[in-house]
């Protein structure tokens, strides 16, 4: 990996998802990245990576991250289809997983919607799987929530046409 501190770099996310790619692993990027990636271009810092990948592709991510220096960094919300990876240089990967039926029902895992899976955005010029734009801020609602949120939130519905959510009216107020 190439950042410094915990700053997770738009050049380390390429490195993964090429990665997960050569291994044939799916990877829907979610979180700030997800945001950047829709919108094209890096917004702000990052201190992690938020990933979607299936279940069934849980143990082999696990296993080739672990050959790049990643452990699991635990959390109180950890679980089997959610859990965070770290390495030495502060990177974390927050991974969700998750796995469908054949009609598209959500049979285990982190709650995504079978269509919020479809988006696609660009990091550094290369197309990844993203959160749609829809979804993506309906994500960001119903937490409190930051200043990153507020963010990531106002530029999504700037780009996309979307009316921004009546939680994050407080912030509007501001005048951020």
């Amino acid at each position: 990996m190439t950042s410094t501190d915990s700053d997770f770099a738009a050049s380390d996310v390429i490195e993964l998802v090429r990665l997960f790619d050569q291994h044939h692993i799916d990877v829907c990027i979610d979180g700030g990245w997800g945001v950047d990636a829709l919108l094209g271009k890096q917004t702000r810092r990052h201190a992690d990576l938020d990933i979607a990948i299936q279940h069934k592709d849980s143990a082999r991510a696990r296993a080739l991250l672990e050959a790049q220096g990643y452990t699991e960094a635990p959390r109180p919300d950890t679980r089997e289809c959610n859990y965070v990876m770290g390495d030495d240089l502060g990177h974390l990967i927050d991974i969700h997983t998750y796995t469908f039926d054949e009609e598209g029902n959500l049979v285990y895992g982190v709650a995504y919607p079978y269509e919020s899976l479809k988006g696609t955005g660009s990091i550094l010029g290369q197309a990844v799987k993203s959160i749609t734009p829809e979804w993506m801020v309906k994500f960001h609602t119903g937490y409190p929530i930051d200043e990153n949120d507020y963010h990531d939130v106002k530029a999504l519905c700037q780009y996309f046409g979307f009316p921004i959510p009546e939680e994050y009216h407080d912030f509007m107020t501001r005048d951020h």
